[in-house]
């Protein structure tokens, strides 16, 4: 298992990714999930990965070798040559119903999951970034305004943070932050995700620079985030007034206690 977030906003686009795989509990290991596509003056792309290791690894070959031309004197199809994103997300499709069918009949019939998913993220050109989700059978959606984040892998911890601090008109700083918080949530009740994280931020302004981080496990602002948000939860949850209906003619509440009364 791993979990993948990517968060488009107005200021820009934030990808974070675990490193952690397992083939069970004795066979854990640390893997990059967060790979660059494209680097150059014109494009910027990344691809954040879940699921199967070995299909995972053969899409990302076939992008980079290329995959066939439609003509027999045209190169290659890559990344580097791909006009707009959506082209790039059509590519990184095509490679991965490819890599399904090589892989995916010899998998099944061995009793492994074979499935992946994937977050297209970065920008062609000067235009805003983009942000796609790239399923399993090969098609995709693009990220929109109204819910400015994709998440793939380990979701559920992360979510209900997400989906109460994020829109699309967030700053990037607040963004990484709750992003991290997701992140910090889902290592807590999920040990198949774990650190260290990489992030990368890649801001509207094409003429700012894009930040690249790798989050160790001692990282100092990664556990005062954790200490602190632990705290606070503390904190808020005894500023919330005990339940009404435990007090008064269903029962007596008497501090921490409660005794209901029998029916």
């Amino acid at each position: 298992m791993t979990y993948c977030l990517g968060i488009n906003l107005r200021q820009g686009l934030i990808m974070i990714a675990d490193t952690r795989t397992n083939a069970g509990i004795d066979n854990i290991s640390t893997y990059r999930k967060l790979h660059v596509l494209a680097d150059d003056d014109e494009r910027f792309c990344v691809v954040a990965s879940a699921g199967n290791l070995s299909v995972t690894q053969l899409v990302l070959g076939m992008l980079k070798e290329g995959l066939p031309s439609f003509g027999p004197e045209d190169p290659p199809r890559r990344i580097e040559n791909m006009p707009t994103m959506f082209r790039a997300a059509q590519l990184i499709g095509e490679a991965v119903m490819e890599a399904g069918r090589q892989l995916k009949p010899a998998l099944h019939a061995a009793g492994v999951s074979s499935g992946i998913s994937l977050l297209l993220g970065g920008r062609i050109g000067g235009g805003q970034p983009q942000l796609f989700l790239i399923y399993d059978a090969g098609n995709f959606i693009e990220c929109q305004q109204d819910s400015p984040f994709y998440q793939i892998g380990a979701t559920q911890y992360g979510k209900p943070i997400l989906d109460r601090a994020m829109n699309y008109e967030s700053t990037i700083d607040e963004a990484v932050k709750v992003g991290l918080l997701s992140f910090d949530s889902t290592i807590r009740s999920d040990k198949s995700v774990g650190l260290p994280f990489d992030v990368m931020v890649i801001r509207a302004d094409p003429a700012l620079p894009i930040i690249k981080r790798r989050i160790e496990p001692q990282d100092p602002y990664m556990r005062a985030l954790s200490d602190r948000w632990s705290v606070i939860l503390n904190e808020g949850r005894q500023q919330i007034p005990d339940p009404p209906f435990l007090i008064g003619e269903e029962g007596t509440h008497d501090g921490d206690v409660v005794t209901l009364k029998s029916v």
